[in-house]
């Protein structure tokens, strides 16, 4: 006969063990919710964006919905487009309007998402203060800084085609906004064409001139845009970020200060009182996209193939839209 256990607790240790171990095995076996990465591309100029990174908000709001975030940067809205028609990201920050119409002609899959309200007088034609130049005809046979494919590009065209000239009828400096600053500064071309806050820093820290900026030429709206696979698959995603871009336009445009001051070391140490001035020349109004509403991509899409700068025409409203 066997002896009865010194510790009578001893036989219910056994089978409690067991239990635990069945249990653990099976929270191992059993798929957990998977947390997935949402991809956003932007630039230094992509001010929504870049406040909602700074501040970790969206990292917050998606964290809640087991999405993280991963942060792309890039040097212009080209290559950014590029990027996200190949599926190397998945959310675009805002571009000017002219981007997409290249990706168009490229025959990217793209979606947009949200655009910005019109800012017309966030891009302008500037020249030296003592410039003999006093009106957009007078840029005939002149050397003109601007960037390729940027909103400011379609500008230029729009404001030549207003004083009865062609694209032909100028000689570009295709720069970068830091080099065309550099190129104006040095009397390396007649005039030089940029946007915010750009424009605002040339105009406070140099001499200049404004021959003329958006008003009545282009409106100047930014686009935001996903890939058209990422917008079929992820429609809550994209809702929780246009959410937070409506709400960080707002906040922009009710603590222009604060937001200067966060801004400011973001785009190299420009001066507070200068970031905040050019906000003021941005609606950061952000609104759907609705089809009916792309007149003026046609308008730029038509100028630019007109020009010879679109391999093919482009149709504005031959695109993907989503609604929130």
């Amino acid at each position: 006969m066997s002896k009865p256990s010194k510790n009578p607790a001893a036989k219910f240790r056994r089978p409690l063990l067991t239990g635990l171990a069945v249990a653990l095995a099976l929270s191992f076996a059993l798929p957990s919710q998977a947390r997935e990465t949402v991809r956003i591309g932007y630039q230094k100029s992509s001010t929504l964006i870049t406040l909602l990174k700074t501040q970790g908000t969206l990292e917050k709001t998606l964290g809640q919905n087991n999405i993280d975030v991963s942060w792309h940067e890039f040097s212009s809205g080209l290559p950014l487009l590029e990027a996200l028609n190949v599926g190397n990201v998945d959310i675009s920050a805002d571009v000017a309007d002219t981007v997409p119409i290249f990706a168009q002609a490229a025959q990217a899959k793209l979606t947009y998402f949200a655009q910005e309200a019109p800012s017309p007088s966030a891009q302008a034609i500037v020249v030296r203060k003592d410039s003999p130049l006093q009106q957009l005809s007078d840029l005939k046979g002149k050397k003109v800084a601007v960037t390729k494919a940027a909103g400011s590009h379609y500008l230029l065209i729009a404001a030549l085609k207003q004083a009865g000239l062609q694209f032909s009828d100028i000689e570009p400096a295709y720069l970068s906004p830091a080099d065309g600053r550099a190129a104006f500064e040095n009397n390396k071309v007649d005039a030089w064409v940029t946007w915010e806050p750009f424009l605002t820093s040339a105009q406070r820290q140099l001499p200049t001139r404004t021959l003329a900026d958006g008003a009545g030429l282009a409106s100047y709206k930014r686009y935001y845009l996903t890939s058209t696979p990422y917008a079929k698959a992820h429609p809550e995603v994209l809702k929780l970020v246009y959410e937070q871009l409506h709400k960080t336009g707002e906040w922009v445009k009710t603590h222009p200060a604060e937001a200067a001051k966060i801004l400011s070391p973001l785009w190299g140490n420009l001066d507070v009182a200068t970031v905040e001035t050019a906000n003021n020349h941005r609606s950061y109004q952000v609104q759907p996209v609705k089809g009916d509403q792309l007149g003026e991509q046609q308008k730029i899409a038509d100028a630019f193939f007109a020009a010879g700068l679109l391999p093919q025409a482009v149709d504005a409203k031959d695109v993907e839209i989503w609604k929130p």
